[in-house]
């Protein structure tokens, strides 16, 4: 594709990005068939491809007008064309650039603006979600009922033993994870700890800053990013083999710090090395001998629907590993229709478009429940919750059904 970037742009570092990967660009098309919202409304703009042109108009100086910024609004950042484009486009960075210029040229209504401080001042920071979520579980029967099917039945947290081994792994906890479901994590600890694993939980570590990334909000997603830099370097110092993220949005989120911080003298090294250590659970799984984890799991032979989220499959590349695990320690998988396409969580899509995120989450749920499962498993927080609010099912972390088998 031919670029026209304009020229206070085009040699800055996002100018220089930003043309590299529109120039990969063949405008095939390809990449329309795949994406969940053209799918649903028809409109080229809120394809991929619609939305690459959109970028590119902004960025060699075209009108920026609130009609852009809804169509770019409206992706999910699943980044499913990114599995099908045969270019190899690198779709997701390229929207967060043109995420970024269009916020410096368009101001949201106060009650956005409003709506998206909120999320900010709540969601990533542990304590406050969990404090609010508290509240909601102790005042759930004066909730109205849209409500009460975004707030999951409490669970206390508990302190789980470790056999002591040489080996050491940072377990990231998250922001929303130990609050809405601390079991996923339980579960980890003991099912690394059998294949002789110890993990280490950084108390005071933040959120992964995928929130406000993905919100045009820099300066505080690089304060989350560094300060959890800071608090893990003395483990990656210290030896650890791995940082084990439970949920993929975050893996995706922290896979790519060095990216983020490519061009910070101070900390491009160090992200760099955080993201070569930054490991989906499924990644440890892949490389441990899990025969003998086999041999100790008894199973109540229940169906089981794995929805594989678009962090996981399209964002981390890592398309069957979690199917390839389960089935290979004898679990029963039905088969899943489509299951490329988003269940419309993706992060805060779900509280910001929420239209066309029930839309994506009930075509999920039915294809999700086609081969009459007994449980619908994922592997990432958002999704499980997301989904939950449509079925009767219970969703859980795939990794809780292989602590529950061990006996």
């Amino acid at each position: 594709m031919q670029t026209f970037i304009v020229d206070d742009l085009i040699n800055t570092p996002d100018g220089k990005e930003a043309d590299r990967i529109l120039r990969s660009c063949v405008h095939c098309g390809f990449c329309t068939a795949t994406c969940p919202t053209y799918r649903l409304l028809g409109d080229e703009l809120d394809s991929p491809r619609g939305r690459i042109y959109l970028i590119k108009g902004l960025l060699e100086g075209k009108e920026a007008t609130e009609k852009t910024q809804l169509h770019l609004d409206r992706c999910l950042t699943c980044r499913a064309c990114e599995t099908y484009c045969p270019s190899g486009v690198e779709y997701g960075h390229l929207l967060d650039i043109g995420r970024y210029k269009i916020k410096e040229k368009i101001r949201r209504s106060l009650l956005d603006r409003g709506h998206r401080f909120l999320l900010r001042m709540v969601l990533p920071y542990r304590r406050r979600f969990g404090f609010l979520l508290r509240c909601g579980q102790i005042l759930y029967p004066l909730l109205p009922r849209h409500l009460q099917k975004m707030i999951p039945p409490g669970s206390r947290s508990r302190n789980i033993r470790q056999d002591i081994y040489s080996r050491k792994m940072i377990l990231f906890r998250g922001c929303v994870q130990p609050a809405l479901a601390p079991e996923t994590n339980h579960a980890t600890i003991r099912v690394l700890n059998f294949l002789g694993i110890n993990t280490v939980e950084i108390s005071n570590e933040s959120c992964c800053g995928a929130l406000d990334h993905h919100m045009t909000e820099m300066k505080s997603a690089s304060y989350f990013i560094k300060r959890n830099i800071d608090l893990w370097w003395p483990q990656v110092n210290s030896g650890v083999e791995a940082i084990v993220v439970t949920a993929s949005g975050c893996g995706v989120m922290i896979k790519d710090y060095g990216y983020i911080l490519r061009n910070d003298p101070d900390y491009a090294d160090k992200a760099g090395k955080i993201s070569s250590l930054a490991k989906d659970i499924s990644e440890i799984f892949s490389a441990e001998d899990i025969n003998n984890l086999k041999k100790h799991m008894k199973f109540n032979h229940s169906r089981t629907a794995f929805h594989n989220p678009c962090t996981l499959q399209h964002g981390q590349k890592l398309k069957d590993s979690t199917e390839n695990i389960l089935q290979q320690l004898g679990f029963s998988l039905c088969d899943v229709p489509e299951s490329y396409l988003c269940c419309g969580s993706a992060g805060v899509y779900s509280l910001l478009q929420q239209d066309l995120s029930q839309q994506l989450q009930q075509e999920k749920v039915r294809n999700l429940v086609s081969g009459k499962p007994d449980v619908i498993i994922t592997a990432n927080i958002g999704c499980q919750m997301h989904l939950q609010q449509a079925t009767e099912l219970p969703v859980k972390h795939w990794i809780e059904l292989v602590d529950a088998a061990l006996v």
